[in-house]
């Protein structure tokens, strides 16, 4: 599925606009919404967990200080891992098809790899420990 255009006007773009990990959360929403199995309750779970991707990546753009964009980064990666374990689940039941499954997994491997390594360029990195 193609997405439309996110910034229409070139002289109004956004951060967020600029980011691939929020391009694919967007197709990865869409392709949620599509999801239509039983029971309801893992389908608005997914709907929920999916759409908390996308929010919380635009909420840590938003943010100026890198560990509170870590923070909403991670946020982020986890419900994209939330929305993973739905998936397995429902294709575990049998509700979900090979196909749909794993066309879903692979975008959210992608999204997971990309806030990884957002999280990774926030977070400070550690000085070893000294020897005892």
């Amino acid at each position: 599925m193609t997405l439309p255009a996110l910034a229409h006007d070139d002289r109004l773009v956004l951060a967020i606009d600029r980011l691939d990990a929020y391009r694919v959360a967007l197709e990865f929403a869409a392709l949620a919404a599509r999801v239509r199995v039983t029971p309801a309750s893992l389908r608005d779970q997914l709907e929920r967990a999916s759409a908390s991707i996308v929010l919380n990546l635009a909420e840590g753009v938003g943010r100026r200080s890198g560990p509170d964009q870590a923070h909403f980064f991670a946020m982020a990666r986890g419900s994209a891992l939330e929305c993973a374990a739905i998936l397995d689940l429902l294709h575990a039941r049998g509700v979900l098809e090979d196909a749909g499954h794993r066309d879903a997994r692979g975008l959210l491997g992608r999204i997971v790899q990309m806030l990884s390594r957002l999280i990774s360029r926030q977070t400070p990195a550690r000085s070893p420990r000294p020897a005892a």
